[in-house]
């Protein structure tokens, strides 16, 4: 019986033992956060007597939820029967929408809609409001109405604070989407917490039941939690307050999923009389590493702060890896992990980056060593949905015959030829024994097979891009030919007008797609050859999963980890990304996102960045800068590494940075000798607090309509005291002290 206590140490048995009353855990990473909530889960039913159903559990993942699951069962000796209840957010709320959503006006065989459900109703929706052929997409309008549902916002609410025709569309689309969904006795991902909070609020005796029943909450990962999941746990914990949450403010990283990390950090507000306890003992990486990304974290004001201590050895220092461009940088770290797999089979190793992009560079220089590797968070580079579209066209245009290439392009970007037609068009070529640009020649010419007008236009229209594009492919170089493609198709206009994160990311990835071709380009490569070369890595998709190289974004490594950590992209305006340069808790997210990558490494982590990445192809663009988080490592930590190619390119001074691995070490060796510990500097000077010694940078405040902020400046004294405050969601606001009524917390 309880032996599991004995493995703990001291601040996780403490944790494990604490009795009622709210708890948070602030678990660094590493420091077996896990293995405490399911000891602590066990403690209340094996010590404390605490009767199985009467504990929650709740965490973001399925995985997650089963791996818990599976910790919880072993330590009560596999019993899985009577256990407590441990899911998702969502997955609790459909059981209790399940059993009361009568009281909302639904009926208990509600369905639930994902996210292609959610697409075709509002293409349904625009249908209806006669916008089907705007500029408003189904997928951009769908990401606004999910942003705006996640924090509360109604239709009505979203079009009072619309500036514009198009905000005025997406309210409106919102509307009729919402009766849809009524209609249709739905709910969508988003509405299973929104209709819970509702149910409980609209329904008190509703929400006691629950806080009767449930005398123990706990919940993981807590500084992942938005509004509505806040909402909820404060619902169902107002008679008992036995709250624990288990989190770590370092580890916030998806604000654009609707997280606040704000939920962390004022929870002892919250919930007056918590009890804090820190998780700072890392059984996972290096003492280096731990040194070298709380030297990173710790530039944030938003943080609780902690200490991580390595159960292990102090470690080699971290790598710093400077390239003349993204081939360089994908040949060093493919050699790199080339020669760790020659000496240990064994080992693992990740390249994590910034945006799926940047995989593509790293997937050939894998496979030009004969590496193999997993692919996380993403399809191969070449098998992603808008990189076959373009290639596609490219295909067609030098094969007119090729009817897979032409159905897969035919619609895309929307053209009014729909299922019908791709159907009308298909039967044509079927029947007469021709590919289907014949049949869709023949349908122009005069014989329709019945086709509408509307049809017969858009397959007119088709018609002549493909054959100009065919002109055209005789006389452009690979890259221009791409881009070519990507203006006239109207490709590029699609994902511009869609205004989503997820457009962004197929933007990023259709830059790098003409920064392939050109690359094959200066290869001496023909355009025939660059889709070859394509179309075999997109072919090789079964890559083997004994590989020990996985290559993910920096999102999809959080609660991963690897011997080798390959940090790469390490520039401004790429990591951190140029869209939080001037937003400081954006700016303050990037951050905790180094750190996440950073302990992701057990024993060796390198940084990397480049001189040069292209931009669309293009040379000659502004010299990249080294990150800021780079110049926020201790200079003792790092242990520059030398250019592996192209050795004779000049390398031009960029003030303030360090520049090359000579002036790197030269720097370093100036600072060993001057005794100093700061970080080579990045050119940014500390902002200087002067006036009024009660507000101090860093100095946490709240504020009447903008919330919970952070002063970054003060200036003046008495009553002309100026403060800068930075607030997560409203940006920096200047305010006067004697009109602005700060509450210091």
């Amino acid at each position: 019986m309880m032996e599991y206590l004995h493995s703990l140490n001291p601040r996780q048995r403490e944790a494990v033992e604490y009795g009622d009353g709210p708890l948070l855990i602030l678990a660094g990473a590493g420091s077996g956060k896990t293995r405490v909530i399911s000891c602590r889960i066990a403690h209340l039913i094996q010590a404390r007597g605490v009767a199985p159903e009467r504990i929650l559990g709740v965490t973001f993942t399925n995985k997650a939820a089963g791996q818990m699951k599976e910790r919880v069962a072993g330590l009560l000796g596999g019993n899985t029967e009577s256990g407590p209840l441990l899911s998702t957010f969502h997955s609790f709320c459909v059981r209790v929408l399940r059993r009361h959503i009568e009281r909302l006006g639904y009926t208990k065989a509600f369905a639930i809609y994902d996210e292609d459900d959610q697409l075709r109703a509002v293409k349904a929706c625009l249908e209806d409001l006669g916008l089907s052929d705007g500029p408003v997409t189904p997928r951009a309008a769908l990401s606004r109405i999910s942003y705006a549902k996640n924090r509360g916002l109604s239709p009505e609410s979203l079009y009072s604070q619309a500036v514009d025709g198009a905000g005025e569309k997406i309210a409106t689309i919102f509307e009729r989407y919402e009766q849809k969904l009524r209609q249709a006795n739905a709910l969508d991902f988003d509405d299973l917490l929104i209709k819970t909070v509702a149910l409980f609020d609209q329904a008190p005796e509703v929400a006691q039941s629950y806080n009767h029943r449930i005398e123990y909450l706990l919940v993981d990962e807590y500084q992942d939690t938005n509004r509505l999941q806040n909402r909820l746990i404060r619902l169902l914990t107002e008679l008992h307050r036995n709250l624990c949450v288990v989190g770590d403010e370092d580890q916030s990283i998806y604000s654009w999923r609707g997280a606040e990390v704000e939920n962390i950090l004022r929870f002892e507000k919250d919930f007056p009389g918590t009890r804090i306890i820190r998780l700072e003992q890392n059984y996972r990486s290096t003492q280096a590493i731990l040194d070298a990304a709380s030297a990173v974290v710790s530039r944030n004001l938003a943080r609780l702060g902690k200490q991580l201590r390595a159960v292990r050895d102090a470690g080699r220092r971290i790598g710093l890896y400077e390239g003349w461009d993204a081939e360089e940088e994908a040949a060093f770290v493919a050699g790199e992990i080339k020669g760790a797999l020659a000496r240990d089979s064994t080992s693992s190793a990740a390249v994590l980056y910034r945006t799926n992009a940047q995989s593509r560079a790293f997937e050939e220089a894998l496979r030009r060593e004969a590496i193999d590797y997993r692919l996380v968070g993403g399809f191969s580079f070449y098998a992603r949905a808008e990189i076959r579209d373009v290639l596609s066209y490219a295909r067609l245009a030098g094969n007119l015959s090729d009817s897979v290439a032409l159905f897969r392009i035919l619609n895309v970007p929307p053209r009014g030829l729909g299922d019908v037609t791709a159907k009308a068009v298909a039967a044509r070529a079927r029947g007469r024994g021709q590919c289907a640009w014949q049949a869709i020649a023949e349908m122009i010419a005069g014989d329709s097979g019945g086709l509408s007008t509307r049809a017969l236009h858009g397959l007119t229209r088709f018609s002549h891009l493909v054959n100009s594009l065919a002109r055209e492919r005789e006389l452009l170089t690979p890259r221009e030919f791409i881009r070519h493609i990507l203006e006239a198709s109207g490709y590029l206009e699609m994902l511009r007008a869609e205004r989503s994160p997820e457009a962004d990311e197929r933007l990023e990835n259709l830059r790098e797609l003409v920064n392939a071709a050109a690359e094959a380009e200066d290869r001496g490569e023909s355009l025939a050859e660059f889709l070859d070369h394509a179309a075999l890595v997109s072919d090789a998709d079964g890559y083997d999963e004994r590989a020990r190289v996985t290559l993910m974004t920096l999102h999809s490594a959080k609660g991963l980890e690897f011997d080798l950590v390959f940090l790469a992209g390490l520039e401004e305006g790429v990591f951190p990304h140029r869209l939080s340069r001037d937003d400081p808790a954006g700016l303050e997210e990037e951050r905790r996102l180094c750190y996440v990558g950073m302990t992701r490494a057990r024993d060796r982590l390198t940084m990397t960045w480049v001189r040069h990445r292209r931009a669309f192809a293009q040379e000659g663009a502004e010299e990249g800068r080294p990150s800021r988080f780079l110049s926020e490592v201790p200079a003792e930590l790092v242990e520059p590494l030398s250019a592996l190619a192209q050795p004779a390119k000049a390398r031009t001074v960029w003030a303030g940075a360090v520049n090359s691995v000579d002036g790197l070490e030269r720097a370093l060796t100036a600072r060993r000798k001057s005794g100093s510990s700061r970080s080579f500097s990045s050119g940014q000077s500390a902002t200087r607090l002067d006036g009024n010694p009660r507000w101090r940078r860093g100095v946490r405040v709240r504020h009447a309509k903008y919330g919970i902020g952070t002063i970054l400046q003060c200036e003046g004294a008495g009553e002309d005291t100026k403060l800068t405050v930075s607030f997560p969601g409203y940006g920096e606001k200047k305010l006067m002290e004697k009109y602005a009524t700060l509450e210091k917390i």
